[in-house]
């Protein structure tokens, strides 16, 4: 089974310059000044092309990867990433860096946190931070802790940092690591959460094909206290645990983790357990693992609590954000030629923990509500019917496409759907749909640009006769949401600047496009 972690590590330390082999290529001409998290724009250099996203986070320079759990503080949320600076001039290695925001859509850029080399003990790669309320950690009340992997003589382990400037830089807190290795080749990414019902923290930390489940009270000393192992879905990393409310009222925790199912004809995204938990044995409902994302491009994703205008957490409501790339392919971004950078995000969104007709509980993920204060123009067309095809008179790089995809199921077509990214004279598209006589629902990037080709595919109940369909396209990003998103599809393409056509087709029969709307988007 392919695994990620040797490919993972050596981008990370090595050298990152230049487009991997079958990359595709910017066309010539000046790179535009990238922008900053925010997505403004500085500098005065311009081309025609570029693949700077228009509503999605992206790095202001060079390169970003693994996002880092998000944190609530002073009214707006703190999301560090890892970030190299010396990414384009061929330089390996990785710092913390800091974008805010308040709604999940418009981020502020706040520079490095955590630069790179600090200390004796190397870079800072993935980990998770808490505000440490009650000052167990011994840095005063407020202080924002970080536990992060560092790998000094290659050998990784868990080091504490610690920031009494709300979050702005950070200090580390020794040189010796609080969660030493034990002998284990993959030790790395924890995941801490303050554990109330026992008065203490808890970590998950991922530690090959096991998460490790440790205990402390002071964020300093930790108790190994149990583990959770999975064999079948490559090397786990990235791992995720918190407790939700359902729709129906009933409490139920979750495990995830960033895994690897290529093997088994499975996402490479963020997989997840419902189930309970006890303090250090987690027990899933069911043993195969739900996913988050069935695309090529949501790894590392990270989720993170929902806050009220009080500031108070609210159980029903989650967040969550995917790194928009993959590691068989990190460099394959012609964005590097474009616009001086390489690393965005898929769309923050909003999860709610729902009941399934069969009982089972799962993940419904849909955009995050904000996103609807940056639309630019609506164009509301009604309910379109399709026998064939049909091209759009809109013309975007930067929307929301929606409608419920209706046919009749003793009478259906074969396949309903569109082609998004769509060149002006054809060929080039991004294609999304139902192929009813497959039986799936499909995202096929091959048509046009991508880092590797590909078409990811899930089951569609053709007797149902409607399929929920949303859609957001930016200029290096699709992501549809099917149904109420317990299904989502997450590609990075690389459309040409001027393929911003839309074609609806329904071939083999008809179908009505029902309340189809187009929503142009951006966040200036």
């Amino acid at each position: 089974m392919t695994t990620i972690q040797p490919s993972r590590r050596a981008l990370l330390l090595g050298a990152a310059g230049g487009l991997a082999a079958g990359a595709v290529s910017g066309p010539p001409g000046a790179a535009a000044l990238a922008p900053s998290a925010s997505g403004k724009r500085g500098g005065t250099r311009s081309m025609n092309q570029t693949y700077r996203p228009a509503y999605h986070l992206s790095v202001p320079d060079n390169w970003k990867n693994d996002p880092q759990r998000p944190i609530y503080l002073d009214g707006e949320y703190l999301y560090y990433y890892l970030y190299n600076a010396d990414y384009l001039a061929g330089g390996g290695g990785t710092a913390w860096r800091l974008a805010t925001t308040r709604d999940h859509v418009s981020f502020t850029d706040q520079g490095t946190a955590i630069p790179k080399n600090t200390n004796a003990n190397g870079d800072c790669w993935s980990g998770c931070l808490v505000v440490d309320h009650g000052n167990t950690a011994g840095y005063g009340a407020g202080a924002v802790i970080a536990l992060v992997t560092q790998a000094p003589a290659g050998k990784q382990a868990q080091y504490l940092w610690y920031s009494t400037d709300r979050g702005r830089t950070f200090q580390p807190g020794g040189t010796d690591p609080v969660l030493p290795n034990p002998g284990a080749h993959d030790f790395r990414d924890p995941k801490v959460i303050r554990d109330d019902a026992r008065s203490r923290w808890f970590m998950a930390n991922a530690e090959g094909s096991r998460i490790g489940f440790y205990a402390s009270a002071d964020l300093r000393r930790w108790e190994r206290v149990g583990e959770f192992a999975r064999d079948d879905i490559g090397l786990l990393e990235c791992p995720d645990i918190f407790s939700m409310r359902a729709d129906d009222g009933s409490d139920h925790w979750i495990l995830g983790v960033s895994a690897n199912g290529k093997g088994r004809g499975l996402p490479a995204t963020y997989a997840y357990w419902t189930g309970s938990f006890d303090g250090s044995t987690f027990v899933p409902d069911g043993a195969e693992p739900q996913w988050l994302d069935w695309g090529y491009d949501f790894y590392g994703a990270v989720t993170y609590p929902h806050h009220r205008a009080d500031g108070t957490e609210d159980s029903a409501v989650r967040h969550a954000l995917g790194w928009a790339n993959f590691w068989d392919y990190p460099h394959n971004a012609p964005s590097m030629a474009t616009d001086g950078y390489n690393g965005d995000d898929m769309i923050a969104r909003d999860l709610r923990l729902g009941r399934g007709d069969d009982g089972t509980y799962y993940l419904a993920s849909q955009p995050t509500a904000a996103l609807a204060d940056y639309v630019t123009s609506t164009h509301r067309l009604g309910d379109v019917r399709v026998d064939g095809t049909r091209d759009l008179d809109v013309t975007s790089r930067a929307y929301e496409i929606s409608c419920d995809l209706v046919w009749d199921p003793a009478n259906r077509p074969g396949n309903i759907g569109f082609e998004l990214c769509r060149a002006p004279g054809g060929g080039r598209h991004v294609a999304a749909g139902a192929y009813l006589d497959g039986g799936f629902v499909f995202v096929n990037r091959r048509p046009t640009f991508n880092p590797s080709g590909g078409e990811s595919q899930t089951p569609v109940d053709r007797a149902a006769g409607r399929l929920r369909f949303r859609a957001l396209v930016d200029h290096a990003s699709v992501e549809v949401f099917v149904g109420d998103g317990r299904i989502v599809h997450s590609h990075r393409v690389f459309p040409l600047a001027g393929d911003n056509h839309i074609r609806l087709f329904s071939y083999g029969g008809a179908a009505v496009f029902e309340d189809l709307t187009v929503r142009e988007l951006g966040v200036s």
